[in-house]
């Protein structure tokens, strides 16, 4: 029951320490190959947009329309 309760202790304490490692993907790094691509010819739409009370939202409209050519 003691060394139960030890190694509970020790997981839970692992899982803490391992909590404040850096982020593994970055927010100003592009997360697929289609943000990358889009990037490097001047049409990258950020992913999100102030709505009308201030806060932020996902860019649906300005993300799903079609490029002008």
């Amino acid at each position: 029951m003691k060394n139960g309760l030890i190694i509970v202790v020790l997981i839970v304490a692992a899982a803490g320490l391992g909590g404040c490692e850096k982020a593994l993907f970055p927010e100003n790094l592009p997360r697929t190959q289609y943000e990358r691509y889009d990037r490097l010819r001047g049409r990258y739409v950020p992913k999100d947009q102030q709505n009308n009370y201030g806060g932020a939202e996902p860019a649906l409209r300005p993300r799903l329309t079609p490029y002008q050519q």
